[in-house]
């Protein structure tokens, strides 16, 4: 039997508040629809949303949000739906970048950027670096993001170590894993949330959320307040975190 733990560094604990919350920002869409309205305005409504959530997490204790923005998948939907999407991104990181680096949020973006038009590649760079000195809330948002696409890229990058001597084939653990996500240096998420009542994570973070406690709540993003999130982090103090252990 192979033993899991050896995947893990934490111990058994009782939960206090999560320091790292994932979400998987969903429901803009049919949140739009169902007031009649295109799905871009459920998807502007949404962005307005990400900034009181952001602010709020000091007040949360939390130190780390990652932000499930836009799948490998999403590039499926209508053509003009995802041109509306690019263009909100670089409307968000235009308009929001001088009050980030300001709050002391430092951001991150994870996922592939080679389908990612050059200008919008530019701007997240350019605000990458100009957070990178900040550590009152580390903000990280998955664009282009689908897990088996991050564990195949990080697959590529240890192979091409082995290839080149750089690393043996049998010296390959599960931090040199770690070390090649897009993730590498973060912390696993205590907690991943997805809005809207579905019930399945998408492709999001498979290998840090392997030991992450999960909430699904019937809520679209959209409406999904503050006051909400806090509710969900207080929440996330009554469980009990194993890790595969047994509770003594």
């Amino acid at each position: 039997m192979v033993d899991y733990a050896m995947y893990t560094k934490e111990a058994p604990t009782t939960a206090s508040g999560p320091s790292h919350v994932a979400i998987i920002m969903d429901g803009n869409g049919r949140w739009a629809a169902s007031r009649g309205l295109p799905r871009l305005a459920g998807h502007k409504r949404g962005a307005e949303r990400v900034r009181e959530i952001v602010e709020s997490c000091p007040d949360l204790a939390i130190t780390h949000l990652t932000l499930f923005a836009f799948s490998t998948e999403n590039w499926k939907r209508p053509e003009l739906e995802v041109i509306g999407l690019m263009r909100l991104f670089r409307r968000y990181i235009k308009k929001e970048g001088a009050r980030l680096v300001a709050e002391g949020v430092r951001v991150r973006f994870i996922g592939g950027r080679d389908r990612l038009d050059n200008d919008l590649r530019a701007l997240m760079t350019g605000l990458e670096a100009q957070t990178r000195p900040n550590d009152r809330l580390h903000l990280t948002v998955a664009i282009n993001y689908g897990g088996r696409d991050e564990l195949l890229r990080a697959t590529r990058r240890v192979a091409e170590a082995v290839r080149a001597g750089a690393l043996r084939a049998e010296d390959i653990t599960p931090e040199t894993i770690e070390d090649h996500l897009d993730t590498a240096g973060l912390p696993d998420p205590d907690l991943v949330l997805r809005t809207s009542g579905e019930f399945r994570v998408s492709g999001f973070l498979p290998w840090q959320a392997a030991y992450s406690e999960f909430s699904f709540v019937d809520t679209r993003w959209p409406d999904f307040t503050a006051e909400m999130f806090a509710a969900q982090v207080r929440g996330f103090g009554k469980r009990e975190r194993r890790f595969g252990a047994v509770a003594q």
